[in-house]
């Protein structure tokens, strides 16, 4: 299954209800949504300086990361980012791949 890194900065609301709550509730929430669409979540870490909270998941496909991407921006409570992860292996694999690629030239 992809995985994918969700980089999140929540706003002032956002940090008010998760104090409010409290940090495992917010985990609980992520782990939910991410079970009830098919993925896994494989960890869930809160940070500071920067960013927020760190989210790491396993997803069925693009389309489901997108939604959820979608989903949790719209809220308003959080900004957030998505990277696709890439193992070692399929690192090996696209170095097996040969685009014909053509550099820009003056």
């Amino acid at each position: 299954m992809p995985r994918y890194l969700f980089i999140g900065r929540y706003s002032a609301q956002g940090s008010k209800a998760v104090l409010a709550a409290g940090g495992t509730a917010r985990r609980a929430a992520i782990e939910k949504m991410v079970s009830d669409l098919g993925g896994r979540v494989e960890s869930f870490d809160f940070a500071f300086g920067s960013d927020d909270v760190y989210t790491i998941v396993d997803l069925p496909d693009t389309r489901t990361a997108t939604a959820i991407a979608l989903a949790v921006n719209g809220s308003g409570a959080i900004s957030l980012r998505t990277v696709v992860l890439t193992t070692p292996e399929e690192v090996d694999a696209a170095g097996q791949v040969h685009p014909d690629y053509q550099p820009p030239t003056a």
